[in-house]
């Protein structure tokens, strides 16, 4: 296995235990580091096997990684009483509490993203850790653009309610309590019961992502700016459209590396899926300074 196989997972190590690290520094609590350091772990751990296992097991690399994250998030959700949906962050934000889901919106992403990308979708993300359990690995496209304006209206939606219960009524129990762990279990059941029923409807187990889910509305921004990306060598791409076929979030990857441009998509979730796909070896993960670009997507055909 080539050491540049492995620059990815020893960098996303380094980085959350220098993230932990200055936790543990700056509030006097080792927990941070604890925290932040399996994390890192699992990640790299994921993404190390995913580097070094065989093509048709390397996809275990990423499922391994999404268990264990999503476990350990939930598992900590459960044990702080903190709600860790989107609401639980808006409460967070408008009562001034460092809790939980504030920390981990702000790392993951906001200004995670910078650098990574969305990685938290592909390796971390506790409602694809399901979704990607059901048979319907490839989509056949993309509904029409309108359709991704749900998320954005879902958004808004979870930050209305936070802001009335917060302001409006004087409620204060979103982020921590028995109440703010309420809400997170009836969340992430209402997340899982929409991706499912999506899944099965579009015959897409990505569906809640692409037009759902709120949580890319802020991962999009930062994965516009992220130094970390797809990149394809135009040379040895041979046009056969197997990268587009198999990326679950339906870009036209070969349409970006044609261009000269590393994968500038804001879908991307950097599975590294359409990497494993290319039988010529044409697609790597890379990291570089470069911002903007068109959105190439594959959408369905009309009927």
């Amino acid at each position: 296995m080539k050491r540049a196989a492995m620059t990815v997972p020893v960098a996303i190590l380094l980085a959350f235990l220098a993230l932990g690290t200055g936790m543990w520094l700056s509030t006097g609590q080792i927990m941070g580091l604890i925290f932040f350091g399996l994390i890192g772990t699992f990640a790299a751990t994921g993404l190390g096997l995913y580097a070094a296992l065989p093509k048709p097991k390397k996809p275990l690399g990423r499922r391994l990684a999404l268990l264990l994250i999503g476990s350990l998030l939930i598992f900590t959700a459960f044990m702080g009483g903190e709600n860790m949906q989107m609401e639980g962050f808006f409460f967070s934000l408008f009562g001034g509490i460092a809790q939980g889901a504030l920390i981990h919106y702000l790392i993951a992403k906001v200004f995670g993203p910078l650098l990574f990308g969305r990685l938290w979708c592909g390796w971390a993300c506790w409602t694809v850790m399901l979704l990607d359990l059901l048979p319907f690995q490839r989509s056949s496209g993309r509904l029409p653009a309108r359709f991704g304006w749900l998320r954005y209206a879902h958004f808004a939606l979870s930050a209305g309610i936070a802001a009335v219960l917060f302001y409006g009524v004087g409620f204060t129990g979103g982020a921590t309590g028995r109440t703010a762990l309420y809400w997170y279990l009836a969340g992430n059941a209402f997340y899982y019961a929409t991706g499912i029923i999506l899944a099965v409807t579009l015959k897409d187990n990505r569906a809640f992502c692409k037009y759902v889910c709120p949580i890319t509305v802020p991962l999009k921004v930062g994965a516009r700016l992220s130094i970390l990306k797809v990149k394809g060598d135009a040379a040895a791409c041979t046009d056969c459209g197997a990268c587009a076929k198999a990326c679950p979030m339906d870009i036209r990857v070969s349409d970006y590396h044609k261009q000269g441009l590393r994968v500038m998509s804001t879908e991307c979730s950097l599975c590294q899926t359409c990497i494993t796909s290319c039988n010529t070896g044409a697609l790597k993960l890379s990291f570089g300074l470069d911002a903007a670009g068109p959105e190439l997507l594959r959408e369905r055909r009309k009927a």
